[in-house]
C-alpha cells in the first residue's frame, strides 16, 4: 500500500478547476467509479482506517442483528474490508465482501491473506452482484455506502438486489448519514492537513432539489501542488424517508437507531460521518423453493477442428501442444458442478449438430474460426444468432469491428484514448508516402494471432520498410497494411470479465522482455505464439504489472469504454504499450481472447488467485447472467 501511495504523490500536478459557483454542475454522474483509491485512504483514513471506529460498528452489527458464527454474511460496498475482517477475526466463518473499487478489493484481499482470515472478496456493482438467490442470512452496508447513485431508482435496485440474495426473514443493516441533520448542519468549507505533506480543502452544497449533498475535495501536496480535484455526492435520507423506502419494498420490523459514534485520529472534519443513522430490518417471508439440484444444464462447447489444416498454427495443423490445451480445458470444465458439457469440433457436421441442439447454451471457444479460417471467426456467432441460440462471448458485429485494426484505432481516438502514429497502406495503391517515424512496425490491418508480425516487422529505415512490405504483400495478398510508430516502452494487458455494471477487472499484466537477446526487437509476434523453438517463445515471460495507480486507472477506464463501444461481451482483453516518453497507447482490442490455460487471460486470473476453473466459471456465468437479464427485461415489457 505504501508503494502505491508514493506513486500517487509523485505524479505531475493536477489541473484544478479553480473557483466553482455550482458544485452540482461539475459532479460526474458516475463519480464513484474512480474516487476510491489510495488517495481516498489518505483523505478519509482518520475515520475509515480507525480500528476503534470499526470495532464499535461491528459491535452494533452483532448486537442488533443477532449474528451467529455460522451465518452467511455479505459486507456490501465493503471497501478495504475493515468490517468484514473484523467480523472474521471474531470467529464469524462465512463472510463475503463485495465492492466496486478494484483498488480497495485488491487491498482487502492482501490484508485477508496477511491475517490468514478466510474472507472472500470480489468486485461487483451494488445494484447487481454475483451471489445466488436466498444465499445470505445477513447483508450490511456500513460507512455511508448507500445513496451514491444519481437517481433514487438505483438505490431501490440496491435494496432489491439485497432482498433477492437474503433468505426468508434475513436481516439487513444500513449505516447512513442523518439526512435531516446534514441538511441544516453541514460545513460549507473546511480544510485540514492529512499528513506531513498533504492537505485537503473541501466545499459542500446541497443540490437544487435538496435531495443530495455534493462535496468537492482539492488535495494538495505542499511542494508539488494540486494532485486531485474531485467531486462526489450522497443522497440524504431522514428517518421517515428510509423507513418508508424499506417498507415499500416489503422489509419489516424496521428499527432506526441514532448515536453511532465516529472518531477521527486527526480530530478534524468528520464530514458525512458526523451524524449517522443505523437502520436494521428483516427481509420478507419467502415462499419455499423446491431445490432441483440433480438437474444439470446442457452446455455445448464449440472448438476448432483438429481434423482440418490451420494456416496460423505451426506447420499448418493442430500440434501436440494444441491437443494438450484442449484436454486441459475438458478436464477443468468437468470439475464445474451443475453443467453437462459436450463438445463440437467437427466442422463438417457443424451446422447440422447446432440445429439439433436448439436449447443448449453454447460456450463459444472456436477462436480458430469456422473451418479453422481466422477470417470466419465471426461466422460462428452469426450461425448461432441465426439459430436463436444463447452463447458466450462477442457477437459477429463486434468481431468484425475488432478484426479491423484501423477502425478500432479511429474509435479509440474518438474516445480520447491515445494510439500510435499510423499510416494506412492499401495494396491497390500505386504509391504511398513512407512515414518519417522510425523505428516503425508493419502489421496486417486484418487478423489476429500475430499473423504477419515477425521480428522483421520492426523496421529502422525506409529500405527495410519497403522490403517487409513486399513480404506482406506476397504472404497476405490484398490485405491492407498498417505502418505504425514502434512503441519501445513497457507493454501491458488489461482483461475485463463480465458485462456493463458488473465487471471484474483482472490485475494488469506486463510483458517481461528482459531475457530476450538484445538484437531482437521486443514484440509479441508470431514466433512467440506458434514457434516453440524460437527465443520469443522461450525467453519472454509475464508478470503482474509494476504500474502507478494513475496509469492503471487510465488504461482500465480506456478498456471498459472500448469494451462497451465495440460491443464486447462476457470477457475481453486490451493491449497497450508506452512510447519513449511514457505515454501509454492502445495496441489492440481482443473481443474473444485466448482461453487456454497458459494464455494471458488465465495468467492474469492467477494474479488474483483465481484458478483456471474459476476463470472459465466466471466467463460462463457472465454469459448466462447476460441472457437471463435480457429475458427478465423482455418479460417486464410483456407484462
Amino acid at each position: 500500500m505504501q508503494k502505491q501511495q508514493s506513486n500517487n504523490t509523485q505524479r505531475a500536478p493536477h489541473k484544478t478547476l479553480g473557483p466553482v459557483s455550482d458544485l452540482e454542475r461539475h459532479l460526474p454522474s458516475e463519480w464513484w467509479k474512480g474516487l476510491f483509491n489510495s488517495l481516498y485512504l489518505k483523505t478519509d483514513g482518520d475515520v475509515v482506517e480507525n480500528h476503534e471506529n470499526t470495532k464499535r460498528d461491528v459491535d452494533a452489527l452483532v448486537q442488533n442483528l443477532a449474528i451467529k458464527p455460522e451465518d452467511r454474511v455479505l459486507d456490501l460496498c465493503c471497501g478495504q474490508g475493515r468490517h468484514a475482517l473484523e467480523m472474521a477475526s471474531r470467529g464469524f466463518r462465512n463472510i463475503t465482501g463485495v465492492d466496486r473499487s478494484r483498488y480497495l478489493i485488491r487491498l482487502a484481499r492482501k490484508r485477508a491473506n496477511a491475517l490468514g482470515l478466510p474472507v472472500q472478496f470480489s468486485e461487483g456493482d451494488a445494484r447487481k452482484f454475483r451471489l445466488g438467490e436466498n444465499t445470505q442470512d445477513v447483508v450490511y452496508l456500513m460507512g455511508n455506502s448507500f445513496g451514491y447513485f444519481e437517481h433514487e431508482e438505483d438505490d431501490v435496485c440496491v435494496l432489491e438486489s439485497i432482498k433477492k440474495v437474503l433468505v426468508s426473514k434475513g436481516r439487513i443493516a444500513l449505516d447512513i448519514t442523518n439526512g435531516a441533520w446534514m441538511r441544516s448542519s453541514f460545513e460549507p468549507r473546511s480544510w485540514e492537513w492529512i499528513d506531513q505533506d498533504h492537505f485537503v480543502c473541501r466545499e459542500r452544497s446541497l443540490t437544487n432539489d435538496g435531495s443530495r449533498i455534493v462535496s468537492r475535495e482539492v488535495i494538495v501536496h505542499a511542494e508539488k501542488g494540486v494532485i486531485a480535484d474531485q467531486f462526489y455526492a450522497e443522497r440524504l435520507y431522514d428517518e421517515k424517508q428510509i423507513s418508508n423506502l424499506l417498507h415499500k419494498l416489503k422489509f419489516y420490523d424496521i428499527e432506526v437507531h441514532s448515536g453511532l459514534t465516529t472518531d477521527s485520529t486527526r480530530g478534524h472534519d468528520l464530514g458525512m460521518m458526523a451524524n449517522r443513522l443505523f437502520i436494521v430490518a428483516q427481509a420478507p417471508v419467502k415462499k419455499a423453493v423446491r431445490k432441483v439440484s440433480s438437474i444439470k444444464r446442457d452446455v455445448l462447447v464449440l472448438l476448432g477442428d483438429p481434423r482440418l489444416g490451420d494456416s496460423i498454427k505451426k506447420d499448418g495443423q493442430f500440434n501436440a501442444e494444441d491437443l494438450e490445451t484442449v484436454d486441459r480445458l475438458k478436464n477443468t470444465l468437468a470439475n464445474i458442478e451443475g453443467f453437462n458439457f459436450q463438445y463440437l469440433d467437427n466442422h463438417a457436421s457443424f451446422i447440422n449438430k447446432l440445429q439439433a441442439r436448439p436449447n443448449a447454451f453454447v460456450l463459444n471457444l472456436c477462436d480458430e474460426g469456422y473451418q479453422n479460417d481466422a477470417f470466419k471467426e465471426l461466422h460462428v456467432p452469426a450461425l448461432l444468432e441465426m439459430f436463436n441460440m444463447s452463447y458466450s462471448g462477442a457477437g459477429p458485429a463486434a468481431l468484425a469491428l475488432c478484426y479491423n485494426k484501423s477502425l478500432v484505432r479511429a474509435l479509440a481516438l474518438s474516445l480520447d484514448i491515445a494510439v500510435p502514429e499510423e499510416t494506412y497502406y492499401d495494396p491497390s495503391d500505386q504509391s504511398a508516402s513512407i512515414p518519417s517515424i522510425f523505428p516503425a512496425i508493419l502489421k496486417p490491418n486484418y487478423g489476429d494471432s500475430s499473423v504477419g508480425i515477425t521480428k522483421d516487422a520492426v523496421v529502422k529505415d525506409a529500405q527495410s520498410l519497403i522490403d517487409y512490405l513486399e513480404i506482406l504483400r506476397e504472404k497476405l495478398p490484398g490485405i491492407p497494411v498498417l505502418i505504425q510508430e514502434f512503441l519501445e516502452g513497457k507493454e501491458y494487458s488489461v482483461s475485463v470479465v463480465g458485462n456493463a455494471g458488473n465487471y471484474t477487472i483482472l490485475p494488469v499484466l506486463e510483458v517481461d522482455y528482459s531475457k530476450l537477446p538484445r538484437e531482437m526487437p521486443n514484440i509479441l509476434g508470431y514466433e512467440s505464439k506458434w514457434l516453440p523453438e524460437s527465443a520469443y517463445w522461450n525467453d519472454i515471460s509475464y508478470k503482474e504489472a509494476e504500474i502507478d495507480e494513475e496509469s492503471r486507472r487510465k488504461i482500465v477506464d480506456a478498456s471498459t469504454k472500448l469494451f462497451e463501444r465495440t460491443g464486447c461481451r462476457d470477457y475481453a482483453r486490451f493491449d497497450f504499450r508506452a512510447d519513449r516518453e511514457g505515454t501509454i497507447k492502445l495496441l489492440e482490442v481482443n473481443p474473444n481472447p485466448g482461453w487456454c490455460w497458459d494464455g494471458k487471460l488465465n495468467l492474469m486470473a492467477g494474479f488474483s488467485n483465481y484458478s483456471y476453473e474459476d476463470l472459465l466459471r466466471m466467463i460462463l456465468q457472465s454469459a448466462m447472467e447476460r441472457y437471463e437479464s435480457i429475458v427478465e427485461k423482455q418479460d417486464q415489457l410483456a407484462a
